[in-house]
């Protein structure tokens, strides 16, 4: 098993950190999720237009931030004058997985122009240990995979198919991911079932799902077998897995 995984419980992702701590993908929110006990925090990175890897979910500033612009265009210089709920600066990638130094964080590359620093910034860190790749794109994934092969990557999104695929007994491809991290349904079509999880299982593939914020849904997939969640409600998650005796507390610092 990669050492990412491998965690006593079930896997509990903060998604873009503790939304009751601060806002989403901002120090506060990560901050208030390792408080929480959370070792597993997941975020997104964009690229400056000068090669600046951001904890930042959407291509613009427009949604979060008191500024507007396409990231991709915006030197660093400019979008660190942004503010989040007019308080909070959008962190570094690289800033936040140092702040963090006991903690893993499963990162989503949303855009082609990350690949490149993404990889540079994992070599510089050496942290490939304590990172997961995923991605809506495979060609991204595949990039990780080809340059960091120790890193632990997500399934591709056509190997989420292929993943249904073989809980009926079909053929495809190998799959070459460590984790689907999948919804519990796409539109109309289930994805996470007893079948699915029975053939990840097969396969010693984990499943981890996205993003569950209601405490029954999350109970459900407790019972159904899971290997992680990921939610915007850190606080109700802790609570559900405690209650299923699945929750792992991080281990103790040693004093100094």
């Amino acid at each position: 098993m990669h050492s990412f995984l491998d965690h006593d419980g079930i896997l509990a992702f903060a998604h873009r950190g503790d939304h009751q701590s601060g806002p989403e993908n901002t120090l506060p929110a990560f901050a208030g999720a390792v408080d929480l006990g959370y070792r597993y925090l997941e975020t997104d990175t964009h690229c400056s237009n000068d090669g600046v890897l951001l904890a930042f979910h959407d291509t613009r500033l427009d949604r979060v931030t008191n500024a507007t612009g396409l990231l991709a265009s915006l030197d660093y210089s400019e979008i660190q004058k942004a503010r989040i709920n007019e308080t909070e600066t959008i962190p570094k990638l690289e800033e936040l997985i140092g702040q963090f130094p006991d903690t893993c964080f499963n990162i989503d590359l949303k855009a082609d122009a990350t690949v490149a620093p993404f990889l540079k910034m994992v070599h510089r860190l050496r942290c490939e240990s304590r990172i997961c790749v995923g991605s809506f794109s495979s060609q991204r994934v595949e990039a990780v995979r080809s340059a960091l092969p120790k890193v632990c990557t997500g399934l591709t999104p056509r190997e989420v198919l292929w993943a249904r695929l073989k809980s009926y007994r079909i053929p495809t491809p190998k799959i070459k991911g460590l984790c689907a991290q999948v919804p519990v349904r796409s539109g109309r079509l289930p994805i996470v079932d007893g079948r699915f999880l029975a053939a990840m299982q097969r396969l010693n593939i984990q499943t981890h799902v996205w993003t569950i914020n209601d405490p029954d849904t999350m109970d459900q997939l407790v019972s159904l077998g899971v290997e992680g969640l990921m939610t915007d409600d850190a606080k109700a998650l802790k609570t559900v897995l405690i209650e299923n005796n699945v929750w792992a507390e991080p281990p103790s610092l040693p004093r100094i």
